[in-house]
Formats: structure tokens, C-alpha cells, sequence
């Protein structure tokens, strides 16, 4: 049984504050929490609610036997962890990981310049996912990436795929030039994404909606690339446009 102490400690991490200082974060549901569970991601504990131990017997023993530290609390005690209105009755706090680069299978990482909208970050997340892109660098003023909403709209993608909250993304995409990277910049304005062939190793970056790329990302730019419109819509979803932009990508 977690002490009162403790249960304000995990409910902190509610908070970017306090997950950038203790450096783990908090998730709660539990297709998401098994996601994690089954990765690399170190975690320290699995804290469920009286009502799911009694309805998930065999599950929680599952938890049990897997080695996982498990504590239960009362219903109050629990959403005090959640910020979902109908909480499932599990969380689980991990430790946030050291930032690393793996090689992707098509020689792509993806870069969000100020992506503020967390549903749009995850979402570009489980695309990347999808097509095994394990690269995902976010700029320092997009939302960040262990917000729990962020971490529900990528549907566990964020335990697959290697993600950095860059403490100054204009040098991170130019040390990527220096190693070798071309550097695509989708926007409205550019080259039809479908007759380009991209180069390879490449970091393809999308901005925000509002503001579109920065002088200085356009600047540092290779090529900046467009998907053609044939109806009428004033603009796309930056989630949508980055599922078409990286499906197109991977194909070459």
C-alpha cells in the first residue's frame, strides 16, 4: 500500500514539471500500460485500483509472477494518478529513457517543429510506427512527448520508437546535415511530394499548422516538399499530412 507521501509524488508526474525532474512518467489504462511493460522501458511500479484487482484476478497474478511491483489503492486513492474521466483502475510510472539513435529500415527520421496539439503528436507517433521509422525528435517548444495524452493517442507507439525532446532542435536537425542527413521541409509550398526520391539517410520535418516551418528550418532546408491538392480544403491536419508525406517516403 502506497503511503499518502507517495501517492502525491506519482500524481506530480502529472505534471511536465515534475516529469522532467524525477525524469519518469506516469500512464494509466491498461492496453497502454502493457505496452510498456513489454518493452525496453524500465518500470518502477504497477499501481491498480481494489475494483480491478477483484475483476482481473488472473491478469493481476499475471503481474505478480512477471516481477512487477504492485501496489493497490482504493478508488478515491486511484484517480488522484488518472487525469481520464473514467479511469480503468491501472497506471503504471516508468523511467524516462536516455534518447539514442537506431537505424531505421528506410534510412528516415521524422523531426515536429512546435507540434503543440498532443493528439496530433501521438498520432504522428503510431504513424511512424507503422512504417518503421525509430526516430522521432520533437523541438523544444512542441508539447511534450510523455504528456499523457500524447502517450494514449499513440496507441503504445511510443515504447517502440525512440523519441528526444531537443533542447535546441535548430542544432539538432544542422549536426544531422553535418552526419550525412538531407533535410526534407513539408509544406504547403514545395516540390509535389509524389514525382520526389528522397535521399538517403533523411530527416523529413513537420511544423505547426498555424505557423508553418521557421525562416531558419526553410533555410537549413535540402528540399521542401508539398502533397498536391486536387479539392478544395483550405489545408490538411498535420497528423494526415504526415501520414501521406511518410507513406510516400518509405516507398522509395
Amino acid at each position: 500500500m502506497l503511503t499518502k507521501s507517495e501517492i502525491k509524488y506519482y500524481a506530480s508526474l502529472l505534471k511536465k514539471k515534475s516529469r522532467l525532474e524525477e525524469r519518469k512518467f506516469l500512464i494509466e489504462g491498461k492496453r497502454i500500460v502493457e505496452e510498456g511493460l513489454k518493452s525496453s522501458y524500465k518500470c518502477e511500479t504497477v499501481i491498480i485500483s481494489f475494483h480491478f484487482n477483484e475483476a482481473n484476478p488472473e491478469y493481476v497474478e499475471s503481474l505478480n509472477n512477471r516481477g512487477f511491483n504492485l501496489q493497490v489503492l482504493n478508488s478515491k486513492d486511484f484517480e488522484k494518478l488518472c487525469d481520464t474521466d473514467n479511469p480503468q483502475g491501472i497506471a503504471a510510472v516508468f523511467e524516462i529513457p536516455d534518447a539514442h539513435k537506431n537505424s531505421s529500415s528506410f534510412d528516415l527520421s521524422v523531426a515536429l517543429e512546435d507540434i503543440a496539439d498532443p493528439g496530433n503528436a501521438g498520432t504522428i507517433i503510431r504513424t511512424c510506427d507503422w512504417f518503421g521509422i525509430k526516430n522521432v525528435i520533437f523541438s523544444e517548444n512542441s508539447v511534450d512527448l510523455y504528456n499523457s495524452k500524447v502517450i494514449r493517442s499513440s496507441m503504445g507507439s511510443i515504447f517502440h520508437v525512440n523519441t528526444k525532446q531537443s533542447l535546441d532542435f535548430l542544432s539538432d536537425i544542422q549536426e544531422m546535415k553535418k552526419e550525412g542527413y538531407s533535410i526534407i521541409c513539408a509544406d504547403m509550398k514545395g516540390e509535389n511530394i509524389f514525382n520526389f526520391r528522397p535521399k538517403k539517410p533523411s530527416v523529413v520535418i513537420f511544423s505547426s499548422e498555424a505557423n508553418g516551418p521557421s525562416d531558419a528550418i526553410l533555410k537549413l532546408s535540402d528540399k521542401v516538399i508539398s502533397i498536391p491538392r486536387f479539392g478544395n480544403a483550405e489545408s490538411l491536419n498535420v497528423a494526415t499530412a504526415s501520414a501521406v508525406v511518410i507513406s510516400e517516403l518509405v516507398r522509395h
